[in-house]
């Protein structure tokens, strides 16, 4: 009986283990780290696979505040991807929050997030 509690105890030490990872940042994102998780889920989710390849795409931090980093996506405009390479678009714009890892999208139409 002993060695079947003690293995219990063990198992929900490795669960809870696991579930503290998997909460919230004891340390908010900075701003490497918020671009860096825009780009991963931008890549993971295909938002522009039929749009614009994201090697003809450039960020931008536009805004800095202690609840998010606001992001512009500009087309690159140089050899490799066509254009007029005086100008460069904007694409859309991101809200990444330092500590939820939740990421926000502008509607261009509605002009709201």
């Amino acid at each position: 009986m002993f060695r079947f509690v003690g293995k219990a105890v063990v198992a929900v030490i490795l669960v809870l283990s696991v579930v503290a990872q998997a909460g919230p940042h004891s340390h908010p994102l900075d701003e490497d780290g918020a671009l860096a998780l825009l780009e991963r889920t931008l890549k993971h989710d295909g938002v522009y696979t039929h749009r614009i390849s994201l090697d003809c795409v450039g960020y931008g931090t536009e805004e800095t505040t202690d609840a998010y980093f606001q992001f512009v996506l500009r087309e690159n405009h140089n050899a490799k991807c066509d254009g007029d390479p005086e100008t460069s678009p904007v694409i859309d714009r991101y809200r990444v929050y330092r500590q939820s890892d939740k990421i926000e999208w502008l509607g261009r139409i509605e002009d709201k997030w």
